[in-house]
């Protein structure tokens, strides 16, 4: 077992030590298949998701206007209602009763003028959500704070071997067991899905970084609350090896289109047994890399100097 010492800087990052891991699992679903020992080097991690408070700052500095809050381009939805292709993004919405989850449509919905700023739609706010994670943002937004951050997004491996927290093989980020000692280790949907949700209303939805305990390494959130984007483009499997090199820190990687796909790790709010057992580091989901939506975040790295 590695070293679980906490090395944090003053800006928010936790040093994880490198080393071999184990990626994967053959105990859930296909996409994690097979496991591969993978190498990783040493890394900077954010201690939490980028929050709505720090993306603020980034626009405020550079004036960028992200994915959701720009109409997309008609060219990429031929024949899709022209009332439809302005800014907006998908928004959670939960049904009255039972419903087949085979349909994700019953609970997500596009909300024209749903953003980052309005993360529920027109007339919702930050207000209160300040420490909550940012959402409704694009992989290219989420590239575009990194490098004005002077880090970098993580490579799939990365992110995986930082959120297992040095714990080989576990099933969780903090062990084996769904509730340790009989506590809810991470914001996860807390009933029947999608139409019951016990949680109480502040944490019903994205929930406050360091809510919830941090794993070995000392990060928060790294299953639960949002899904995070990679900087690895989605493949079906583990085949390919994931010991892909590191991204060049603060060096944005290019334009993407509308059918490019990214890996997302760690799950979010809305993930129950019974539908998307996926908050595990394991557990792994290729998004699309300008589909904004509710419940998709992002942490930095950065290399060791």
């Amino acid at each position: 077992m590695r070293s679980r010492l906490k090395h944090v800087t003053g800006r928010g990052q936790v040093l994880v030590p490198g080393g071999s891991f184990r990626m994967g699992s053959v105990d859930f679903y296909p996409e994690e298949r097979p496991v591969k020992d993978v190498m990783v080097g040493e890394l900077w991690v954010d201690e939490h998701p980028v929050t709505n408070a720090e993306f603020g700052r980034f626009v405020k500095d550079t004036g960028h206007i992200t994915i959701a809050e720009r109409a997309p381009d008609p060219r990429g939805f031929p024949g899709a209602d022209p009332d439809l292709i302005v800014p907006g993004s998908q928004v959670f919405t939960g049904t009255s009763g039972p419903v087949p989850l085979d349909d994700w449509t019953h609970w997500w919905s596009w909300v024209p003028g749903a953003d980052w700023r309005h993360p529920y739609g027109p007339g919702s706010t930050l207000h209160g959500l300040e420490l909550h994670p940012v959402v409704h943002v694009g992989w290219e937004d989420a590239a575009a704070y990194a490098a004005w951050a002077g880090a970098r997004l993580p490579t799939e491996a990365e992110w995986e071997h930082a959120a297992r927290g040095s714990l080989e093989d576990a099933t969780y980020a903090w062990g084996d067991e769904m509730r340790a000692g009989g506590k809810t280790m991470a914001n996860t949907w807390q009933g029947h899905f999608p139409y019951e949700n016990l949680w109480p209303p502040h944490l019903a939805r994205t929930s406050p970084i360091r809510t919830f305990p941090a794993n070995g390494y000392g990060l928060y959130d790294v299953t639960g609350n949002v899904w995070e984007w990679t900087a690895t483009a989605w493949i079906d499997d583990h085949d390919a090896v994931h010991a892909e090199p590191s991204p060049s820190c603060c060096v944005p990687t290019g334009t993407v289109s509308e059918q490019d796909r990214f890996v997302t790790k760690g799950g979010s709010h809305l993930c129950a047994p019974e539908y998307c057992h996926r908050y595990r580091p394991a557990a792994r989901q290729g998004h699309g890399a300008r589909d904004t939506t509710n419940h998709v975040g992002f942490r930095c790295v950065r290399d060791p100097d």
